[in-house]
């Protein structure tokens, strides 16, 4: 048998290799709430338009209604002979209302069908992305409140560079979480334009009123050409461009956590909620949801890449090439709301080791820049001389084996003569972090000023 939605052109079905190939309710059939909410707007207005009768938009409406309830108490069965989401809803859609059903798909295709559905399902979930986006800022923010003057190593190679405050480091990843909501607000800003109506590439002779539908679906507008409306996948490849980029930076801050709860390096403990043991070795605390945080971003950049790669040679308008922009899509984003969740709740999670943060700030001469800085701003010698003598002492630190601090006066007077006993108040790493006071520095009052600010902007 052929299929019965569209088997007037063949006689008989496809081959069980076909059938397998071109199914797609295995992933579409997520997009089941987008799917029957625009059938309702259009029904509605091919209704107003006088393009159907009334009752049958009122019987289609309330078989539609039917079918919503049953696939959300788990009653629908979903048939991988009909393909896909829109030919499963027509179909029981039939089975409801008989032959009116059959009047749903005037004027649309499920090329501009499918373009809806899946703006809307991108849509809205980028809507949910973003409230977890925020509730990670709020998290971070609120640890950032606590560790204003929490002292640790700030690194650049991984080397330790300068002292910085743990609160400072955490609002860092605020900054980028701010960013990554941005270019997800961008993307649905873009997006949000109505494809439906365009039908398969030329548009429809009917007298359509897309503004009307564009309207009931919260779209901005109707899309102006109906070839790009339906060949069109930007709005994925940029909502999976943003994903990527956010992904990228839940990774670096999930290798961070990864090497400060090392025993070697000891910075930071998570609890039992957020590592696991091992099989064999009883004294092992791994912490995996970090690393499986880590690994999430190469998943959904791969999602990005594949996309990319499916759009490159299609010439307009739809191929079935793009039935490939969905489980990919689907998958990442899935992905990216799991590693958010998994942040947030490490955040929450973790126990920095004050004492030993601060002795790590220590190491490594990390206040030999404060030494240049009171050369210059004590003793007006010029930046690029005081990084020498800086250097200088630095070398004689390491040469007898001791930090910076535990230099005699006489010791450093033997490099620069100049130099007098004020020096010492700016070698503690206490000090250094509360002298860093330009704004955007790591000073504590600076840290509860900025995680105050942000903590206001997302009580909003």
């Amino acid at each position: 048998m052929s299929n019965k939605m569209w088997g007037g052109r063949f006689a008989s079905g496809p081959d069980a290799i076909m059938e397998e190939i071109n199914a797609s309710i295995d992933f579409d059939r997520h997009l089941y709430r987008q799917d029957i909410t625009a059938s309702k707007a259009h029904a509605e207005m091919l209704a107003k338009q006088g393009i159907i009768a009334a009752d049958d938009a009122k019987s289609i409406a309330h078989g539609l209604d039917t079918i919503l309830s049953e696939i959300e108490q788990g009653k629908f069965s979903f048939q991988r002979a009909l393909e896909d989401i829109h030919m499963n809803v027509e179909s029981r859609l039939t089975d409801i209302v008989g032959p009116a059903a059959g009047r749903l798909h005037t004027a649309r295709s499920r090329n501009d069908q499918v373009a809806t559905d899946f703006r809307l399902w991108v849509r809205d979930t980028i809507d949910t992305i973003d409230a977890a986006l925020a509730g990670y800022q709020k998290a971070l923010a609120t640890k950032a409140a606590e560790h204003a003057e929490t002292v640790m190593p700030g690194f650049t190679h991984l080397q330790t560079a300068q002292p910085v405050t743990f609160g400072h480091h955490l609002l860092a990843y605020v900054e980028m979480t701010a960013r990554d909501r941005g270019r997800f607000a961008d993307a649905r800003k873009r997006l949000n334009e109505s494809p439906l109506g365009s039908g398969a590439l030329a548009g429809t002779s009917f007298d359509l009123d897309r503004e009307m539908t564009a309207k009931a679906l919260g779209f901005d507008r109707p899309t102006a050409n109906s070839l790009d409306a339906v060949s069109d996948r930007d709005f994925v490849m940029e909502t999976l461009a943003a994903a990527s980029i956010a992904a990228v930076h839940l990774s670096r801050f999930a290798e961070e956590i990864v090497i400060w709860t090392s025993p070697i390096v000891g910075l930071v403990k998570l609890t039992d909620k957020f590592t696991t043991g091992s099989s064999i070795m009883p004294q092992k605390r791994n912490p995996d949801a970090a690393e499986l945080v880590r690994a999430k971003a190469g998943r959904i950049i791969g999602a990005l890449n594949g996309i990319l790669i499916v759009m490159k040679g299609l010439p307009l308008a739809y191929a079935k090439d793009m039935q490939e922009d969905k489980e990919g899509a689907m998958d990442a984003l899935s992905a990216l709301s799991l590693a958010i969740a998994a942040m947030t709740g490490m955040v929450a999670d973790m126990v920095p080791d004050e004492a030993k943060m601060k002795k790590a700030a220590g190491e490594g001469y990390a206040t030999a820049t404060d030494l240049a800085d009171w050369l210059v701003r004590t003793l007006n010698i010029p930046f690029r001389q005081a990084h020498h003598i800086t250097g200088r002492i630095v070398a004689l630190a390491s040469e007898k084996g001791v930090p910076l601090h535990r230099l005699t006066l006489a010791d450093m007077q033997g490099v620069e003569p100049k130099i007098t006993d004020d020096v010492f108040n700016v070698l503690s790493v206490t000090n250094s972090v509360k002298s860093r006071v330009s704004y955007g520095g790591t000073a504590p009052k600076n840290v509860r000023a900025q995680a105050k600010r942000w903590l206001k902007i997302l009580a909003k």
